[in-house]
């Protein structure tokens, strides 16, 4: 059992959930792609974020991805399992599952069908709610991309307060609003950056590592990036975050999980099809992924793979 919320520092893959060619979980290959990230240095991995399709996962299915994805880690490597749901009551569910399957802590989207009525007061209540009752840290997702809600620093620093509320990935971008978080909130709160796009400005500001995409294939990079940035070494952290920001930018908000999915396929890891009504990237596509995967140094599967 993980006592310290240090556990969240460094780089996390919010690893994408692989399917064969018949819609079914490939859980063989998700085992091998762990293996290959963890190889370089990343301090664990996050099952069911977005990245993970999961809104298109059956619980039963989620609960299995968890189950698996423990199994390949060791015991000191650290999984985080997505488990926001539009309810209270099934977001308590989903988190009891998945910490009884092997996470050592949950990563919780605001519940936003009603974003209307998701004031600071009812999602406070929400987080406050599904804290309580979860065996396991709780890391807030604010992704207001998707959610179309964005948390407040008022809300934000209040949850921190809760002993099993333990930091937050924040895919929003808005530095002043990370650093103001970073200074309303206990020391022990972490702050990960929800893109590599503002990895490097995010660890200026307060972040201790990143939950990003990129590091799906960049692992290593991302890895030495946060490192670089530890060192003082800010010239060469700055020459990372330039170097890698056409791919990432490529499969996040350009091509989103589809490119991803694409780009481990080239990598020679496994990627594979994505859940309809998501469609593969096209051809065109593949190829401008296969360009900017060179011009970030990450070249062949044959250099990459275990």
């Amino acid at each position: 059992m993980h006592t310290t919320s240090r556990i969240l520092d460094g780089i996390f893959p919010p690893i994408p959930t692989p399917f064969d060619s018949n819609d079914e979980l490939a859980l063989k290959p998700l085992a091998r792609n762990i293996a290959w990230w963890t190889r370089r240095g990343v301090r664990g991995i996050v099952v069911l974020g977005s990245n993970g399709e999961s809104a298109h996962l059956s619980d039963a299915e989620r609960a299995d991805v968890v189950a698996a994805a423990r199994h390949a880690l060791s015991d000191d490597q650290p999984l985080i399992a997505g488990t926001g749901a539009m309810t209270t009551r099934h977001t308590i569910a989903l988190t009891a599952t998945a910490a009884a399957a092997g996470a050592d802590a949950v990563l919780v989207l605001p519940p936003f069908y009603y974003r209307a009525q998701m004031t600071d007061r009812a999602l406070v209540t929400h987080f406050r709610a599904v804290a309580d009752a979860s065996p396991v840290p709780v890391v807030l997702y604010n992704m207001p991309r998707c959610t179309g809600i964005d948390l407040s620093i008022d809300a934000v620093s209040t949850l921190a307060e809760h002993e099993n509320v333990w930091g937050i990935k924040d895919s929003g971008g808005n530095l002043a609003k990370m650093a103001s978080i970073h200074a309303a909130t206990p020391s022990s709160f972490r702050i990960l950056a929800g893109s590599a796009g503002f990895l490097l400005p995010a660890l200026t500001v307060g972040a201790t590592g990143g939950i990003v995409a990129l590091a799906n294939l960049a692992p290593a990079e991302c890895v030495a990036l946060v490192r670089h940035v530890l060192d003082g070494k800010l010239d060469a952290a700055r020459s990372l975050q330039l170097a890698l920001a056409p791919l990432n930018t490529a499969v996040t908000s350009e091509w989103g999980v589809p490119a991803l999915k694409a780009s481990l396929d080239l990598l020679g890891l496994y990627g594979g099809p994505v859940r309809p009504p998501l469609l593969p990237v096209e051809a065109s596509v593949r190829e401008t992924l296969r360009r900017l995967l060179v011009q970030a140094g990450l070249q062949t599967p044959e250099e990459r793979i275990l």
